[in-house]
């Protein structure tokens, strides 16, 4: 399902659920969503500074729902990703959003926030947040593509090929996001529901090994025996390790080779400058070819 477009004059809230933020991004992120026609309201802990964190447990889940709850709250926007879903995640109730669902944009840490959204049935949006906002130009195509998305358009991609995609042509609700936030939910109520999905996965910092066995914790967990496809993004920062004999792809493509889903590489969304939106939890097509791959909402 997913939460109803925007229209001019409509509330978008401004939260910081997770990382503290400066000031400035929240400024600058105001004046780009202003610009867009929409009334910017912000979280009352928003600016707050707790340690590495916006704010105290209670004070950034006490916002959070405020912003779940409120039906004039069209869209939320959080600022930043970091650390510190994983703290409130279980304090919140979703029963007031389910009622009035808004779109909720960000990456990282958000991926909380995306799969519990997810689960319940709902879209949200993998997206550049407000720190982005603040650092992009206001007609890149980073930040027209959410402002498209939030006002009706969703995204249509189609790449050149990359080496190591595996073709074919599947289609199933959309839902991942950041591999090692992914792999904290694990065994809690609010892990993935992956059974004819297609996962998007990316990370960044982590070394190959890690990698290596957070990718073997899905394969022994049976969340890869049960994907319709996989899109990978990107995995910055994460030096090749030339003790494990394999890159980070023949990592991910050995652990799926038991499996004939088509398998999308180097998808740009993550933890990169040209980090294109997707909106999960819906339904997709993704066609692979050995010249392009497309994935049509």
């Amino acid at each position: 399902m997913l939460p109803p477009f925007l229209n001019l004059s409509d509330q978008i809230r401004i939260l910081s659920p997770s990382g503290v933020i400066d000031s400035k991004c929240i400024d600058d992120s105001i004046k780009v969503l202003t610009s867009w026609g929409l009334k910017v309201t912000e979280g009352k802990y928003a600016r707050s500074e707790y340690g590495r964190f916006a704010g105290t447990p209670a004070q950034r889940a006490e916002d959070l729902q405020q912003a779940l709850d409120d039906p004039s709250v069209r869209a939320i926007l959080c600022s930043r990703g970091g650390y510190g879903l994983a703290q409130i995640i279980d304090k919140l109730d979703f029963t007031g959003f389910v009622k009035s669902p808004k779109w909720v944009i960000g990456f990282s840490d958000i991926s909380i926030l995306h799969n519990v959204i997810s689960n319940l049935g709902i879209a949200s949006i993998h997206g550049i947040m407000g720190m982005h906002l603040s650092a992009l130009p206001v007609d890149s195509e980073q930040t027209q593509s959410i402002k498209n998305i939030l006002f009706g358009k969703l995204p249509s991609y189609n790449l050149s090929n990359e080496t190591n995609n595996r073709t074919g042509h599947t289609s199933g609700k959309l839902i991942g996001g950041n591999l090692a936030v992914l792999m904290g939910l694990r065994g809690s109520r609010f892990d993935m529901k992956p059974k004819g999905t297609i996962l998007f996965l990316e990370d960044i910092g982590e070394k190959p090994y890690q990698i290596d066995r957070m990718i073997q914790g899905l394969r022994l967990g049976g969340v890869l025996a049960q994907l319709s496809g996989l899109i990978v993004g990107q995995f910055s920062e994460c030096d090749e390790d030339p003790l494990m004999m394999q890159t980070v792809r023949e990592i991910i493509l050995d652990a799926v080779k038991e499996y004939d889903y088509p398998v999308c590489f180097n998808f740009p969304a993550g933890h990169v400058e040209y980090n294109l939106p997707l909106v999960l939890g819906t339904k997709i097509q993704l066609f692979i070819t050995k010249k392009r791959t497309e994935i049509v909402y």
